[in-house]
């Protein structure tokens, strides 16, 4: 049915011309996002933040969260609890899990060490034990004391980045277990990045325009007179030059032109080469792994070599800061979990998956899920049973209806025969 006019016009929305009315509680905005990472100079000048952007999205890509193990100390559950919520979902009103973690494997690479900070939590962390964890944020480490911590963290409320001083029992300091390979001053890392720096200085100046030329006289250039001529005679070639509209200039042709500017030979690229591959080995990484082109193998020992021991590095400073002792006793753990499927090629899905459900280590609509299909409503997609032989129950069935056939009546029937 059509609405009326005036049903239309009452009904109708328009995003600019009704706007919510909202309040900035009277602080200054933004052009861009101001609790986004800043990575050093030196850094971004260099193919050292690729490095880095590389490590930090695959660490993010792997699942942390808040668990409970069993009697054997295996996983058990995971626990809906408001830090599992921010490791899984939401980290703070700006960032989700994901990029939560990438920021601090950034900001852990950039500095060597960075804080976990919990900003809003029920309860105060410095009275009691016992309290819950609403928001964490990445911190800079500005001053260290044999207690306590002085960082820098964004606060959300102001929009303003501020130093607060906390004891170290509530904050938690990841240190980069990369830290003597990227952070020392004379580390492989940060030759590489002088290096790299001076080469890009040379580009520079072999970009600036200059001409770099000597010209040759045709007199000695001794007194003070032929000085002030042999300088009068650059500055008439300079104008020439400058004013020229396509840089052409004249001399006397008893006056001879070197130029300076061609490409001399050194040995920089070679040692930027040789310092990259060297850091590429000291990381467990490959110029394969950086372009995608590595196999399932190359990957396997970059997760083992690189990836785990920074997430191992995240998750244990987070065990034994943000659990209580009360909770481990619970069996409370902080977990990290990487789905090894996602390495594995089509082809070869099918017959891993054969292989798992046969030996009945996964079920079958586990199995769907990994492959994106929706659960079966079929009750033996969710047991773990291997579908190629005869399950018990099965057996028994058939037993039971080939002496039904023969003798006629069920099993009790019978019984009561024969009695």
């Amino acid at each position: 049915m059509e609405l009326k006019i005036g049903s239309r016009i009452k009904n109708a929305w328009n995003a600019f011309q009704n706007k919510t009315p909202t309040s900035n509680n009277g602080y200054g905005g933004y052009y861009r996002r101001p609790d986004r990472i800043r990575i050093s100079v030196a850094n971004e000048r260099s193919i050292i933040t690729a490095i880095y952007n590389r490590l930090a999205i695959d660490v993010a890509s792997i699942t942390i969260r808040h668990c409970r193990l069993d009697d054997n100390d295996r996983f058990h559950e995971y626990i809906d609890s408001d830090l599992d919520t921010c490791l899984k979902l939401r980290s703070n009103k700006d960032q989700s899990a994901r990029a939560f973690f990438q920021d601090v494997v950034m900001s852990m690479f950039d500095e060597g060490c960075v804080a976990i900070v919990p900003v809003d939590t029920r309860g105060l962390p410095t009275n009691t034990t016992s309290y819950d964890i609403l928001s964490l944020r990445v911190g800079k480490i500005i001053a260290w004391y044999p207690d306590e911590v002085t960082v820098r963290v964004y606060n959300d409320q102001t929009g303003l980045e501020e130093d607060i001083t906390l004891p170290k029992y509530v904050v938690g300091l990841v240190e980069n277990p990369f830290y003597t390979i990227m952070n020392e001053p004379n580390s492989v890392l940060q030759r590489l990045i002088k290096k790299l720096n001076i080469l890009d200085m040379i580009d520079e100046q072999s970009g600036s325009g200059k001409l770099d030329l000597i010209i040759q006289l045709p007199y000695v250039i001794k007194t003070e007179r032929r000085k002030e001529q042999a300088e009068e005679r650059r500055k008439d070639i300079e104008n020439q030059l400058k004013g020229s509209k396509y840089g052409v200039a004249y001399t006397d042709g008893t006056e001879k032109i070197t130029q300076l500017n061609r490409p001399v030979e050194n040995n920089l690229l070679k040692q930027i080469e040789s310092l990259t591959s060297m850091l590429y080995s000291q990381l467990g990484i490959t110029q394969a792994i950086l372009d995608g082109t590595a196999d399932e193998q190359t990957m396997l020992n970059y997760y083992s070599r690189t990836i785990e021991p920074i997430l191992s590095s995240i998750v244990d400073e987070m065990k034994w800061k943000f659990l209580t002792k009360t909770g481990r006793s619970q069996k409370q753990d902080i977990l990290f979990f990487r789905d090894p499927f996602k390495l594995i090629p089509s082809e070869k899905l099918a017959e891993v998956s054969d292989k798992f459900t046969r030996n009945e280590i996964m079920t079958s609509n586990e199995f769907r899920q990994i492959v994106g299909r929706k659960p079966s409503d079929d009750p033996k997609a969710d047991m773990l049973r291997n579908s190629n032989l005869k399950q018990p129950d099965q057996e028994f069935g058939n037993r039971a209806s080939i002496d039904n056939n023969k003798e006629g009546g069920t099993i009790i029937e019978q019984l009561e025969k024969r009695l």
